[in-house]
């Protein structure tokens, strides 16, 4: 709506994971060299974490198109609300199986068939399960024997990638997981952006949208931008959308704090110190399970 206004080529904010507007902060550059590296080099079993929000689908997204410009194949998992006969399945599915994708059996022997197949012409596979915190421990167990599948020259035949939410690293640390805990090799972890970061962030997503120079958000916005969403970039966006959209509405290029503080009444955006009348406006019943916590 507001593009055109302040002459965007594409929403600078928009929510959906966008691998074109990954903001390459040097925690992002690391997970994703690890996650590249982890792949390519065969090691078999990787770990990505962090909150809700700070960008572990969009890194995965980026992986992704790594693994398709170099024509490896992979099985990309998104509901992790499923048992161990849909798990199956959907590998099956995915990596397009020629069996009975029903049948566990049949499934592990026309994947190991493939494995072996695409490893001895120099390829890996690939399973990436995002929201992994949300796995039974079952279908945890299953990934566990999964790793199994390796040749003595040909190493680790499938490369597995868990992401999700902290609540993962703690699902791990469980003692009916110490032997999948010990298959991982490599640990990446996202945290929310620092102040620098966020501004950095902001400038790149609207320079890629068009926006050669930000002004539409003074320093003293962006400050308090990165306070409120606490770092966390899919709240910056969210932020920055419902901003943007004020200021068009009122016809003005140029953002305040006032627009901000109206724009997260409205989101009921609770975050850490915020002023208690400001607080009081957001009735309890009212304030977000995603938005940052308050302090009482």
């Amino acid at each position: 709506m507001y593009n055109a206004f302040f002459g965007f080529r594409e929403n600078p904010f928009n929510l959906s994971p966008d691998p074109s507007f990954l903001y390459r902060s040097p925690q992002h550059e690391e997970a994703l060299a690890n996650l590249i590296y982890g792949v390519h080099g065969r090691k078999g079993f990787i770990v990505l974490t962090g909150e809700v929000g700070t960008g572990k689908t969009t890194l995965l997204e980026c992986l992704r198109d790594e693994l398709d410009a170099h024509g490896i194949e992979f099985a990309y998992l998104f509901n992790s609300r499923i048992n161990p006969q849909q798990f199956f399945e959907m590998i099956a599915y995915d990596l397009n199986l020629q069996c009975d994708r029903r049948s566990k059996t049949e499934v592990l022997f026309a994947l190991n068939h493939m494995l072996i197949e695409e490893a001895n012409a120099g390829r890996t596979t690939v399973l990436i399960v995002d929201e992994a915190h949300n796995l039974e421990w079952d279908v945890l167990e299953e990934i566990r024997l999964l790793t199994n599948l390796e040749n003595p020259k040909l190493g680790k035949l499938l490369q597995i990638i868990l992401s999700g939410q902290p609540e993962l690293d703690r699902k791990l640390e469980a003692p009916e997981l110490r032997q999948l805990k010990q298959r991982i090799v490599l640990r990446c972890t996202l945290a929310p952006l620092t102040l620098a970061e966020t501004t950095e962030y902001i400038r790149t997503r609207l320079h890629r949208a068009g926006m050669t120079e930000m002004k539409v958000f003074p320093p003293e916005v962006l400050r308090e931008i990165h306070l409120r969403s606490q770092g966390i970039p899919r709240i910056v966006n969210s932020l920055c959308d419902n901003l943007l959209l004020t200021a068009f509405a009122l016809e003005t290029k140029v953002t305040s704090v006032e627009m901000l503080d109206e724009v997260c009444l409205d989101m009921r955006l609770s975050w850490p110190g915020m002023p208690r009348h400001f607080r009081a406006k957001i009735t309890p019943s009212q304030e977000p399970a995603w938005g940052p916590p308050s302090e009482g």
